[in-house]
């Protein structure tokens, strides 16, 4: 099976948006800095002072790492392992082969079981749902390869 990628976003960003991107989060930083270094004084008087400059710097870093694309999220199939990226801010999560036990494929959501009981869920969501059937397929087809059990389950509300 060769590599096969998946993209769980709606579309890819524009490289114009990924420099504005950068950018955007430089400027919060430094005005982040700028309000530490010339409001010194009230910054030991103010909490809420504290509180903004704590957001600046975290939405700043937000965006540089945005920029730099490392906020994707996808799912990538390869021969030996699945590797998800479902949350922008969280590392991704790779699992091998010989770590899944089964993989259980809900309308809109795929659980693998792991042999030592973990659980790892890639929910699609309800906005880009084009991508939810060529992911499942290309599951079901790693899990043939690979001989591992693919139970196909309906939720029940």
């Amino acid at each position: 099976m060769e590599r096969r990628y998946f993209l769980l976003e709606a579309k890819d960003t524009s490289r114009i948006t990924k420099v504005f991107q950068f950018a955007l989060g430089v400027i919060c930083i430094l005005i982040a800095l700028f309000w530490v270094v010339f409001n010194f004084r009230s910054i030991k008087a103010d909490n809420t002072l504290w509180i903004t400059i704590v957001f600046l710097i975290c939405f700043g870093c937000y965006e540089i790492l945005a920029g730099l694309g490392k906020t994707i999220k996808y799912i990538e199939i390869l021969p030996g392992s699945i590797i998800l990226k479902q949350n922008s801010v969280l590392p991704q999560i790779a699992i091998k082969v010989t770590d899944i036990e089964k993989i259980e494929i809900f309308p809109l959501s795929i659980i693998f079981l792991g042999k030592n009981r973990n659980r790892n869920i890639l929910r699609f969501g309800t906005s880009y749902t084009e991508i939810i059937s060529p992911v499942k397929d290309a599951v079901t087809e790693f899990a043939g390869l690979n001989s591992i059990p693919v139970e196909m389950k309906e939720e029940e509300i």
